[in-house]
């Protein structure tokens, strides 16, 4: 048994196919396969259950997952602490972020980062299905880290350091008959349509819920992948919207109002996997958003 073989098993373990594990390995199937079987044969078991349409664990393939993780991350903690020795912070961190996020200043805060420990590869990504395709890909290990918003109960197995909470607020056309009021209440917007994004996204889920909540679920008649296109299409008259107040700045043609009569707000924030130690290079990368954190505020 070798290190390769294990990486071959988890990635196989975690994607479900060896197909998709190849790919995450950047190697052909053939080169996994090999090692998957060679493994089996070492320890004398079979690790998955194969057939022509799916591949799942066995048994043993679940009872030895767990060790052979934390016998990676055992090997790559002692690689770690000897690069770090002798030439410094040495490692990669596949960090997982909402697109345009204007509570952090990813560019920046990577970029100090990267100042400090340039011996440290990199890498970001955001997902399709927003803070629930992220949470997802930490709990599986295809991210380190990732930074999004969802509500606590849907952050099991992460863990979890919130940096900032925003309230939301309703946007609606200028125009509006609604849009001299100091304040709204969710009830009368519940005859609107709506501008909002697709559902695995946080702040989709919570507003979904808090208008559930009050019987009166929402219709969409527009979906945008970006929270700030959202006041675009207000201003065309398209729907309303109720989403976090990220955005300092007015938006003309937009009437911005405070949602009364609800505690509704969004959260976000930095997670890990739990239960298990993260990396070192992980840790340095935790301890500077928590040092961001506390010099300037929630939003930086």
């Amino acid at each position: 048994m070798d290190s390769r073989q294990l990486e071959y098993f988890v990635a196989v373990a975690e994607e479900l196919s060896f197909t998709r594990a190849a790919h995450r390995l950047f190697t052909v199937q053939s080169t996994v396969s090999a090692a998957v079987r060679a493994l089996e044969t070492d320890l004398k078991t079979t690790l998955f259950d194969r057939s022509t349409r799916r591949v799942v664990l066995s048994a043993a393939g679940q009872a030895l997952l767990p060790e052979a993780k934390a016998a990676l991350e055992a090997l790559d903690r002692a690689r770690a602490a000897v690069e770090e020795a002798s030439s410094g912070l040495r490692g990669s961190i596949r960090i997982g972020t909402l697109a345009r996020l204007s509570l952090v200043n990813m560019a920046e805060l990577l970029g100090a980062f990267h100042r400090t420990y340039p011996l440290v590869e990199v890498q970001v990504a955001t997902s399709p299905t927003g803070s629930t395709g992220l949470a997802d890909d930490v709990r599986h290990g295809r991210l380190d880290i990732a930074l999004l918003g969802l509500p606590r109960p849907e952050l099991s197995g992460l863990e979890v350091r919130d940096i900032a909470t925003v309230p939301f607020v309703a946007l609606v056309p200028s125009s509006h008959p609604l849009a001299d009021r100091t304040g709204i209440e969710l009830g009368d917007l519940a005859t609107e349509r709506f501008v909002d994004m697709p559902t695995g996204f946080g702040n989709r889920k919570m507003v979904d819920r808090a208008f559930d909540a009050i019987g009166r679920p929402r219709r969409i008649q527009v979906e945008v992948p970006e929270l700030t296109t959202i006041p675009d299409y207000v201003r065309a008259g398209l729907g309303v919207g109720v989403v976090p107040d990220l955005e300092l700045a007015a938006e003309p043609g937009v009437a911005k109002l405070p949602i009364t009569g609800a505690d509704l707000t969004w959260t976000l924030s930095v997670v890990t996997i739990a239960g298990r130690r993260p990396s070192r290079a992980v840790t340095a990368l935790l301890d500077l958003i928590g040092d961001s954190t506390r010099a300037e505020g929630p939003y930086f």
